[in-house]
């Protein structure tokens, strides 16, 4: 028995599952999970000593690499200083302003501990707002375990093969609608606009591979709020800071009310964030009757390393064009490799972010992504893993990429993939 095994296996007597958050189980994808002892740049090491290739990082949350130094010193020095206070510090002043420095929706943040608190309490704030109570949300966009968000989710409860969960409340004010289908937007607000507090959409999907929207979508999700008087809201825990300083808006060219932020605005550490529109974020406490609060919001470690990562990526103009790239050379140099094994590959990259799905068209939406070839992906997953390469261990989720992927990197990726596809060709 591996020392990951044993881990595993001690793991499971005292957390559900054996672990802290249900995707890593390797229930998708089969299996033990590697326990993870270190990392650095593009590299883990597990309990056994084995150097993986890391197509994860961190769910995205790693944009600069694994330890980086620059990190690390500061973190290091805040921590000598203290590493919670329960109290405002200057750093938490100057993550507020940067933020609505590089995102233009952004006129009010506040900051809080996880990408779920996020965007339940933007949505507090919206249902506060506009003083109704139903939201639409769409099939495979996740937004956290939020109650009234868990429904038709995708990344990990697809991967355990049920699509919300026992036990939440508020489902009925929930309506949820594919992905990319603008008509059915336009149905659902004939029927329901005048109760509509708020559209909440991932802008760029990434809980069921990965989805860019399709032409005009976004517009018309924005129109749809102008016509009906409910606010949009973006939730981009994932692809802010991942696919443009901007975020969504600075791609699609579509400004949302809202927005909710988290991942790389800490650096590694946990942390979330939400804003938008001064009129509706003044409306929060104190200043306001919307509640929320939190002893960790803002937290000094947290706010240092996300400080560190977003004057990393304004320091370097060439930050976004090199992810991009990076992103882009690993998604088309494993459907070349594909398509020379004539297996059918869908690949997709924005920003520092690719999909792979096994099937034969496009995929537009989740039930383009339940339709693909799942049993191929698991094969692969296990292929790769043998090779050193530690891909998401969901068919539903995305690959991510860091500014520490060098030409060793991605030539590790693709000559890992190549033999990983001859053995499931």
């Amino acid at each position: 028995m591996s020392r990951s095994e044993e881990l595993f296996r001690r793991a499971r007597q005292v957390i559900p599952g054996g672990v802290n958050s249900p995707v890593r189980a390797f229930h998708g994808v089969g299996g033990a999970p590697r326990f993870i002892e270190r990392a650095q740049g593009a590299w883990l090491w597990d309990a056994d000593g084995n150097r993986l290739l890391d197509a994860l990082c961190s769910w995205g949350a790693i944009v600069l690499g694994h330890a980086d130094d620059r990190i690390a010193r500061a973190v290091g020095g805040q921590l000598a200083r203290g590493s919670s206070y329960g109290a405002p510090t200057e750093a938490e002043v100057e993550m507020a302003e940067l933020l609505c420095r590089c995102v233009p929706a952004l006129e009010q943040v506040r900051l809080v501990s996880s990408g779920t608190e996020a965007t339940m309490s933007a949505l507090r704030l919206a249902r506060a707002a506009t003083g109704r109570t139903k939201v639409i949300k769409f099939d495979g966009c996740y937004h956290g375990h939020v109650d009234s968000l868990l429904i038709n989710a995708g990344s990990g409860p697809m991967t355990l093969g049920t699509s919300s969960s026992p036990g939440v409340v508020g489902a009925e004010a929930t309506l949820s609608l594919p992905y990319n289908d603008a008509g059915a937007v336009d149905v659902c607000i004939e029927a329901h606009g005048a109760d509509l507090a708020a559209i909440i959409v991932e802008p760029i999907a990434a809980n069921m591979n990965l989805i860019p929207p399709a032409d005009g979508f976004l517009a018309r999700l924005r129109s749809a709020c102008d016509q009906s008087g409910a606010l949009l809201i973006f939730d981009e825990v994932i692809s802010g800071f991942r696919i443009a300083l901007g975020g969504a808006e600075e791609v699609c060219g579509v400004r949302p009310d809202l927005i909710a932020l988290g991942k790389i605005i800490g650096g590694g550490l946990p942390v979330g964030a939400f804003g938008g529109r001064a009129d509706l974020v003044s409306q929060m406490a104190p200043d306001g009757p919307v509640y929320q609060a939190g002893t960790l919001s803002g937290n000094p470690l947290a706010v240092c390393a996300g400080l560190t990562v977003l004057r990393c990526i304004l320091d370097d103009a060439d930050f976004y064009p090199r992810l991009s790239g990076i992103a882009q050379r690993c998604g088309e140099g494993l459907a070349e490799i594909a398509g020379d094994l004539g297996i059918p590959l869908q690949v997709r990259s924005l920003g520092g972010l690719y999909g792979i799905a096994f099937a034969e068209a496009p995929v537009t939406s989740l039930a383009d992504m339940q339709g693909a070839d799942h049993a191929r992906y698991r094969d692969f997953f296990a292929a790769m893993l043998r090779r050193g390469v530690h891909l998401p261990p969901s068919v539903y989720e995305a690959c991510f990429v860091s500014q520490a992927y060098d030409e060793e990197v991605i030539g590790f990726l693709l000559e890992a993939a190549r033999g990983a596809l001859a053995d499931i060709a």
